[in-house]
């Protein structure tokens, strides 16, 4: 894998107002205590939190970590998103593939000097098509979290959700470091599987020319726990926390431009093929 390194700080050139969603209050997102959505919601996450567990997510890295299942382009893969309504989002009930031109377009206007940023918001979720081959929602969407130690209070229903998770009643597992060690670092850190991680593994495997914070932004921008509220920093390297403000960084984008407004995407495929073109062309092995 190439890798490309940035030197700017993120901090310093963040526009916190750009693609926000018109009309909706910042506090109205990821609203998880009422909404028309949230019985749909809630059920994702509560299957979720009982089936993800340590010997789970490392079947699934066996499953899928060879890229062996299907050859697709990034554009392929982009419009099969046309027929995925994520169930674990209380913000949109709209077709995916929306979000992610919404996404890249906020970047766009807020950073029109990194293309590779731009197709960071077109990429991220791109993993989703899990669901559109077999895998259950719940394996595939939602924040993200680790396994393998004990479960934080800032994971999303984890006062409610996690009762018949085996992994919780595991000592092995159910401690605070559980089966880590002190910043071991998060790339040593079994995540819960979804579509974070298996585009992550893609991203690598097909070599992406994209620099290391853009595979961050991928692989980390479900976990919610780390990157809004400060948990799981006893896991982290000196490396974790300096790509965390990066992360942070895509997070208002990936979160703020979800809008009902949906773009034209006949206007904007033929800039975002350019930059398939650039750094992730032809056919990819998933």
């Amino acid at each position: 894998m190439e890798v490309v390194r940035t030197d700017a700080d993120p901090s310093q050139t963040y526009c916190p107002e750009a693609g926000a969603a018109p009309g909706k209050p910042k506090a109205d997102f990821r609203n998880y205590t009422e909404g028309t959505l949230l019985d749909r919601v809630y059920n994702t996450y509560l299957l979720m939190h009982t089936h993800q567990t340590v010997d789970f997510v490392r079947r699934k890295h066996a499953e899928y970590g060879a890229c062996s299942h299907r050859r697709l382009s990034i554009m392929e893969a982009l419009d099969l998103l046309d027929d995925l309504v994520d169930e674990s989002d209380p913000d949109v009930d709209f077709p995916n593939s929306y979000h992610a031109y919404q996404t890249a377009e906020g970047i766009r206007k807020a950073h029109p000097d990194k293309d590779w940023f731009h197709l960071v918001g077109l990429l991220h979720d791109l993993g989703k098509i899990l669901a559109l081959s077999g895998e259950p929602q719940w394996a595939v969407v939602g924040d993200t979290f680790p396994v393998g130690c004990k479960v934080q209070k800032s994971v999303v229903f984890s006062d409610s959700t996690f009762h018949d998770n085996p992994d919780t009643f595991n000592p092995l597992y159910n401690t605070e470091y559980g089966m880590y060690q002190p910043h071991c670092g998060l790339e040593n850190v079994l995540m819960s599987w979804g579509h974070d991680e298996y585009m992550y593994q893609v991203m690598r495997f097909n070599n992406f020319t994209l620099p290391l914070e853009a595979f961050y932004m991928i692989r980390f921008h479900s976990f919610y726990p780390w990157h809004t509220c400060g948990a799981y920093m006893h896991l982290c390297s000196p490396e974790d926390r300096r790509m965390l403000p990066w992360v942070q960084l895509f997070n208002k984008f990936d979160l703020y431009t979800k809008n009902e407004d949906l773009p034209d995407v006949t206007q904007l495929r033929s800039y975002y093929q350019s930059l398939v073109d650039k750094y992730c062309p032809g056919q990819l092995y998933w």
